[in-house]
């Protein structure tokens, strides 16, 4: 990070852009917090595994290791849109350092628990609720801050890159996270995760961040409010939340039950897995832009949603891991391609002053449809399996395909560059 984080606004945000794809990490600013971010990334996700892998040591109830997802995504409903209005209102520098540090204390603490043998299941679904509280508060602030460190010239290209770095971690940090159980515990993964994020922490302490133009005022309700109305009065905001529920009901499926279709394969075999999908979800990134030139957005959309609801039925059907490699694969390009379509659709839809909360509100959509979706699938599991769950997730999934017709994604200037989500 060194002397590039105390650059005046000037020389750290250039006004000319090389047109590079990679021109935003010759920006000493944007530069310091992508390598940080990406191994900030690689440990969530070695958590993600951690947790997952835990949940089926510490009991056998679908529903239970389904509450896991169900758990990192509730905090939504409890926080995201004040966490969007507070992201507009006060300085996000402050905010984010705040959410980081409780990301570490949340997850250093479940670590020591772990490794004493302090945990069970209610236990680890506490400290995971507590992560997700912390990630949920992050989310609109972290979204927000990449006009700020980035010229805008390079701004498309840095949410590219984000993209870049947030699913080499998704392809990475599963593998490393199952290697790291396998030889020790989950509770290392958790402590791995807690010292992953004082890259960013360290970032953010000795970023002096420039004075933007805020809205007039303090009140946290008012500026909720002011986010909700701007919302009601947009058709265009609308469909992309519309589409978002939709989809996001039905996909978590795949995700929340997957730790017991890799249990026989113990815990490097589920990060392999899940690696699998991160390098799906690579190289549907980077495929994206040509598809753009053959499809509409709504063709990407369509065409992934099928792809993903055939890859969740196959998942139940298929007991080899060579074939199970492939199908998550296959699922993570999918994956990225709608999300990415949703995401940038859903960044598009608000000026700048309304960003933070507009997408607080798209995140709500998003990570309320995948803990609703995760607690009734691992319900539906446990009562009639995991493949019969499956089958009707791939079902509800290709029946929101419907809502396609009178909620479109298609604008003239909608770029396809992968946007990152926290899923």
């Amino acid at each position: 990070m060194g002397n590039g984080l105390n650059t005046a606004l000037s020389e750290s945000l250039p006004t000319h852009s090389s047109g590079s794809a990679w021109a935003p990490l010759r920006e000493p600013l944007f530069r310091s917090l992508w390598f940080a971010a990406v191994v900030s990334y690689t440990g969530t996700w070695m958590q993600n595994v951690g947790a997952g892998w835990l949940m089926t040591q510490l009991t056998t109830s679908p529903l239970k290791i389904s509450l896991v997802t169900a758990a990192a995504t509730l905090p939504v409903f409890l926080v995201i849109l004040p966490a969007g209005a507070l992201a507009d209102i006060v300085d996000r520098r402050r905010f984010l350092l705040i959410t980081q540090g409780w990301m570490v204390v949340a997850s250093g603490l479940l670590g020591i628990l772990t490794l004493t043998s302090c945990v069970g299941p209610w236990t680890l679904l506490l400290f995971t609720f507590l992560l997700g509280l912390g990630a949920v508060m992050n989310d609109p602030a972290w979204q927000a801050i990449t006009p700020e460190v980035v010229c805008s010239e390079n701004h498309a290209a840095a949410v590219a890159l984000n993209s870049v770095g947030f699913n080499v971690a998704r392809a990475v940090g599963p593998a490393l996270g199952g290697i790291v159980i396998a030889a020790t515990s989950s509770g290392f993964a958790f402590l791995l995760n807690a010292a992953s994020f004082f890259g960013v922490i360290l970032f953010l302490y000795r970023w002096r961040r420039p004075h933007y133009a805020r809205i007039e005022t303090g009140d946290v309700r008012k500026a909720m409010m002011a986010g909700l109305r701007y919302v009601r009065g947009a058709p265009a905001v609308k469909s992309v939340l519309v589409r978002t529920g939709a989809f996001s009901l039905a996909a978590s499926s795949l995700l929340s039950l997957m730790p017991i279709i890799a249990r026989p394969f113990g815990p490097s075999g589920y990060g392999m897995l899940l690696g699998f999908f991160g390098l799906g979800a690579l190289a549907g990134a980077a495929a994206l832009p040509m598809l753009r030139e053959m499809l509409s957005v709504d063709g990407v959309v369509g065409i992934s949603i099928v792809v993903f609801a055939s890859t969740t039925f196959a998942a139940g059907q298929v007991h080899s891991f060579g074939w199970l490699t492939l199908v998550l694969f296959a699922s993570g390009m999918a994956w990225i391609g709608i999300l990415a379509c949703l995401n940038v659709a859903a960044q598009m839809m608000s000026p700048s002053f309304l960003r933070a909360r507009s997408l607080s509100i798209y995140l709500l959509v998003l990570q309320g449809g995948m803990a609703l979706g995760s607690t009734v699938w691992g319900a539906l599991a446990t009562r009639t399996g995991v493949p019969s769950a499956l089958l009707w997730s791939a079902v509800i999934l290709a029946a929101g395909l419907l809502t396609v017709r009178r909620h479109r994604l298609a604008a003239p200037n909608l770029s396809l560059s992968a946007s990152v989500v926290r899923d």
